[in-house]
């Protein structure tokens, strides 16, 4: 605050000129006063600023760089949240540097460059070495201890602690490793996402009323460590403070003790949950010493049938077996019913249903409803078919086939009526309907729905033909359109290709960010929009776009999308950083000429983007195969909805592929994710801070 105020500036003018000033009109002398003190303000606040510049701490924005070039600060892409502004960086660098080259200082850089968890490996530590005698190292003997079995489960790893000769290959290729000179940092990728309170879904035919799935759609389910944070930075990251997959024989060896055994409880990786009497109550967690982890997978006979769990009849009366690596539950005789589960599973990115912080609602809506428990949604739905908003409060499942429906403008000419339902935020409800049926959508003249944040499992949703020719729009935000529109309890497709989403409306227009849905069928006269979307028919010899009747599909316009299945549009407007992975099928018997087939190739653009050979599309711009990179070809980590890397691409993946983006990103849905620019971070760094003659290599745990 200035402290040349006005009031203290017209204090120290002499007497008589107040007096003469009191008798102005409008006190001009006060007036001058108040105009300089704003100058002073002005004066004084640039001075402080100035002061303010010299440290990095307070500096304006814009000086932070030429504060970092002074001592010789490297920008970096601004994708990961520490790096998105140089300040902290800048502020860390005379500290990295202090430490430069050891394991603590590399882990953390990797960390804050990335924004992906980090574990740093010194290679030498784990070579088979002979020993000076005044110095023996007892954790490393050059021998495996066979009968260390949490060792030996980890082997291969990044927690491997059994000794190795010498590779003499190099670790910047991914390949060496076990050397002197070799560091290595190990990055997953994979994040844990969380489910609260599902109710266990019983598993089908099961006459004993004991064998359950955690998984809301019924399937197998891999679950994953919610990380702990480190309880001090002056140790290495271990396994209980890194997002892997939950393991069976870990877990059960680690007890209830700590690393793998502190998985279980409130607030940790999983959690099983018997409802409190009282409703307002929250739930009270089992105890853990009535947790067996164990393995359940099927029992099969020599004929191929399954006839039954593992370890079925051997888990307690009292106790409930888990297998966190199915996803499974299995009860003992004398254990209460029903029961609840809190856990986590992996994903490559937030998208799709999820209790991930999704964006926040848009204008708030007269009319409000709130429906929780699994409660009807029909009676709510059809309050707010004039316009308002559905707010589903729970991540619970709702097993009903509800209509959608929005009243039409009540004049031809004025402004249509806007439905939205939607998740609340933190919270992925489950919409199931009985296999088959569909989920009907009914959208009047003008009228626009929105649903953000649910997931609909059996059935596909359908927005029929009206009798009028007047537009409505459809939105889905963050939604989950199983693909294969449910899953069976090996975790695959139950209607593999069946499409998720139909429309018959010749007016509509659709709007679609980041979802996943399985094959979407449009009227040929309709429009539809995908942002960071996965479009999936099971295979790329699927079909994954056409009309409902198998022609030539709408406009479609993608950025930032994955299609697996092959695709027949009318226009492709815009196709920018999309993914078209696509094939056609064995001879005889295919009836498509190519895998993607557009009718009108004088009118819209594909720019950096990846289409199969022979595909049939407007002009392309930037776009694969091409004449440098005639083979380039994606490879997946896996096509499978329900796994954790659903939709990755893998390491072998051509770099054309990886980094053909507009920006240098990956072509496809995890665009967003700016995996090259965090690679490049990264290397950018460690050839700073790696001291003379180290060597390192980027590892992907996941």
């Amino acid at each position: 605050m200035s402290t040349l105020t006005a009031e203290r500036l017209y204090a120290l003018l002499p007497a008589v000129y107040r007096l003469r000033d009191a008798r102005q009109p409008g006190q001009p002398l006060r007036a001058l006063m108040a105009a300089f003190a704003q100058e002073f303000a002005a004066l004084e606040e640039n001075i402080e600023q100035l002061y303010d510049d010299q440290f990095i701490e307070t500096c304006a924005a814009w000086v932070a760089p030429y504060i970092g070039d002074l001592i010789g600060y490297r920008p970096l892409h601004g994708v990961a949240p520490k790096v998105a502004s140089p300040r902290a960086e800048v502020a860390n660098t005379i500290a990295y540097r202090r430490r430069k080259g050891t394991a603590l200082m590399l882990e953390q850089l990797a960390q804050d460059v990335t924004g992906w968890p980090a574990h740093a490996v010194e290679f030498f530590q784990r070579l088979a070495t002979t020993q000076y005698m005044k110095h023996i190292r007892l954790q490393a003997p050059a021998t495996a201890n066979l009968r260390d079995l949490p060792a030996a489960w980890r082997e291969g790893g990044a927690f491997t602690r059994f000794a190795h000769t010498p590779e003499m290959r190099r670790p910047e290729t991914g390949t060496g490793r076990y050397n002197i000179p070799n560091i290595g940092i190990f990055l997953w990728r994979l994040m844990p996402l969380k489910l609260t309170a599902q109710p266990l879904v019983a598993h089908p035919g099961d006459a004993t009323g004991r064998k359950f799935r955690l998984n809301p759609l019924g399937a197998d389910l891999q679950l994953f460590r919610r990380p702990r944070t480190e309880d001090d930075i002056s140790q290495l990251a271990e396994p209980i403070n890194l997002p892997e997959p939950l393991s069976i024989r870990l877990m059960a060896l680690a007890g209830s003790g700590s690393d793998y055994g502190a998985d279980y409880g409130i607030d940790n990786s999983l959690v099983l949950l018997h409802p409190h009497a009282d409703p307002t109550q929250p739930p009270m967690a089992v105890p853990a010493e009535q947790i067996v982890i164990c393995d359940l997978r099927d029992i099969v006979d020599s004929g191929g049938n399954v006839i039954g769990w593992n370890h079925q009849a051997s888990v307690p009366d009292s106790c409930i077996g888990v297998d966190p690596q199915r996803g499974r539950v299995l009860l003992g005789a004398a254990v209460e019913q029903p029961l609840l589960a809190s856990f986590h599973y992996g994903a490559v990115r937030a998208f799709g249903g999820g209790e991930y912080e999704r964006a926040p609602p848009g204008q708030e809506l007269a009319v409000q409803h709130t429906v929780t428990g699994g409660a009807p949604l029909q009676p709510a739905l059809d309050a707010i078919a004039g316009g308002g908003r559905l707010t589903l409060g729970d991540s619970l499942t709702y097993a009903q086939t509800p209509l959608f429906k929005v009243e039409g403008a009540s004049a031809p000419n004025a402004p249509g009526r806007e439905v939205v339902v939607a998740a609340r935020n933190g919270a992925r409800p489950l919409v199931t309907t009985n296999d088959g049926e569909v989920v009907v959508l009914a959208i009047g003249a003008n009228g626009r729905l929105v649903i953000d944040g649910l997931v609909f499992s059996g059935g596909a949703l359908v927005l029929g033909a009206d009798a009028d020719n007047q537009p409505c729009e459809l939105v889905l935000r963050d939604c989950t359109l199983v693909p294969g529109l449910a899953l069976n309890p090996d975790g695959s497709a139950s209607a593999p290709g069946a499409p998720s989403l139909i429309i018959e409306h010749p007016f509509a227009k659709l709007s679609l960010e980041r979802c996943i849905t399985g094959p979407i069928q449009i009227h040929a006269e309709a429009s539809i929009t995908l942002t960071d979307c996965i479009v999936d028919a099971g295979s790329p010899q699927g079909v994954a776009y056409t009309s409902p009747s198998g022609g030539p599909g709408g406009t479609l316009t993608a950025r930032e999308c994955t299609f697996v299945g092959k695709l027949r549009a009318r226009v492709i407007e815009m196709a920018a950083n999309c993914l078209f992975f696509a094939q056609l099928g064995p001879k005889p018997g295919e009836t498509w000429s190519a895998p993607i087939i557009v009718e009108r190739r004088q009118q819209g653009c594909m720019r950096f983007s990846f289409a199969p050979a022979g595909a049939v599309t407007p002009r392309r711009y930037h776009c694969l195969p091409d004449a440098e990179h005639p083979g380039a070809l994606p490879h997946f980590t896996s096509l499978r909805y329900g796994d954790p890397a659903y939709g990755q691409l893998r390491q072998i993946t051509d770099p054309a592929i990886r980094t053909g983006a507009d920006d240098g990103g990956e072509i496809g849905v995890l665009h967003a994710l700016f995996q090259p620019q965090r690679e490049i971070n990264l290397r950018t760094r460690l050839d700073e801070y790696l001291r003379f003659g180290l060597h390192a290599g980027l590892f992907y745990a996941s």
